[in-house]
């Protein structure tokens, strides 16, 4: 459902995990301009974004600035009537600045440059922080008391205590609840299946 136009597109965005979208580049982590532009538009499809230009020595417009440090390209993209802009340096392949870019180098960092400033809103900011998954809601007092449920029907006492554990300290939230009730479910069974084989 495309959201609506409120100010709390940040945090809706910041919420989406794009984790499975991940590429790595050395030792650093990025999102691809396509899945970021995907899923921006899933989200907002009134997004849009600006390639810059500036005026090149023949006075003609061109897509990148160059000064004595290097080339640079800037992107800004308008969420819900706000607008975040990116400047990105033009790079080579080892991460080096480059001061005569050729169209490639330039369309390339164009697109990281697009990522990044759609990160801004939110979406995948926290592949950029050095994070691994986005931040979660809380666990409902419902889900609570469904995972509670669940951790009262385990015997092994150091698997329950740890999945109270988890609760408690908000190990397990939104983006993992499914997943800890699956594993509640699994051990269960494996101990009824266990007590079923010795006869208990």
């Amino acid at each position: 459902m495309p959201m609506k136009n409120t100010n709390n597109t940040f945090e809706t965005l910041n919420k989406i995990d794009v984790s499975k979208f991940v590429e790595k580049k050395g030792q650093f982590n990025y999102l691809s301009w396509a899945h970021a532009v995907r899923e921006l538009l899933k989200a907002c499809p009134e997004a849009t974004w600006e390639v810059h230009t500036f005026k090149g020595v023949d006075g003609t417009d061109q897509p990148y600035m160059r000064n004595g440090t290097g080339a640079y390209v800037q992107v800004s993209v308008d969420v819900n009537g706000i607008i975040r802009s990116q400047i990105h340096p033009v790079l080579d392949n080892r991460n080096n600045t480059i001061v005569e870019p050729n169209a490639f180098q330039v369309n390339t960092s164009i697109q990281r440059c697009l990522a990044k400033a759609i990160a801004l809103h939110g979406l995948g900011l926290y592949i950029f922080a050095g994070e691994d998954l986005p931040e979660a809601d809380a666990l409902t007092s419902e889900q609570k008391y469904e995972l509670n449920e669940l951790g009262s029907k385990i015997k092994d006492e150091g698997l329950r205590n740890g999945v109270y554990q988890a609760i408690n300290d908000g190990t397990v939230n939104s983006s993992n609840f499914v997943m800890c009730k699956e594993k509640c479910n699994v051990i269960i069974k494996e101990e009824k299946e266990k007590e079923k084989t010795n006869g208990k």
